[in-house]
């Protein structure tokens, strides 16, 4: 039954984060006039324009949990299943937050001071949305328990 409610918290999380794949997430602000380094999942741009990758780790964990609340929605015969994959979600998604503040904060270049976007809330918003939709699919799987039951 892939009409459910929980398709639509699934949909909204991989949206969620597809938007925080592709915009900036904090900006270096150097104390000094000199321009902004912003910081992507995928890459660091330097003022001049240049590109780091050294922050690909958070391109890839988003990417994957992303992807994971995609396929999510199409296991929807195994609901014991869905609800693992929600928890590695949520998983991957506390993982990123992990990465980002190692790569921000520990990583800040001397005389720089980290800012960061409102993009940076995004996956807290898909964990949200992860942990209602594991909630619909347990609901889901008592129901079906319910009516075995009965049967």
């Amino acid at each position: 039954m892939i009409q459910r409610i929980q398709t639509v918290y699934l949909l909204l999380a991989a949206v969620v984060m597809a938007v925080c794949l592709m915009n900036p997430i904090g900006t270096w602000q150097p104390d000094a006039l000199e321009g902004n380094t912003d910081l992507f999942n995928l890459c660091v741009v330097a003022p001049d324009g240049a590109r780091s990758f050294t922050t690909w780790p958070l391109f890839a964990v988003l990417l994957v949990a992303c992807t994971l609340s995609v396929v999510n929605i199409f296991l929807f015969k195994n609901r014991k299943l869905q609800m693992k994959v929600c928890n590695v979600g949520v998983i991957l998604c506390v993982l990123w937050m992990i990465a980002l503040v190692v790569i921000a904060y520990l990583n800040e270049p001397e005389g720089f001071k980290f800012y960061p976007s409102f993009y940076i809330a995004l996956p807290v918003v898909a964990v949200i949305l992860l942990f209602m939709a594991r909630a619909r699919i347990h609901h889901d799987e008592k129901l079906v328990r319910a009516a075995d039951r009965i049967r």
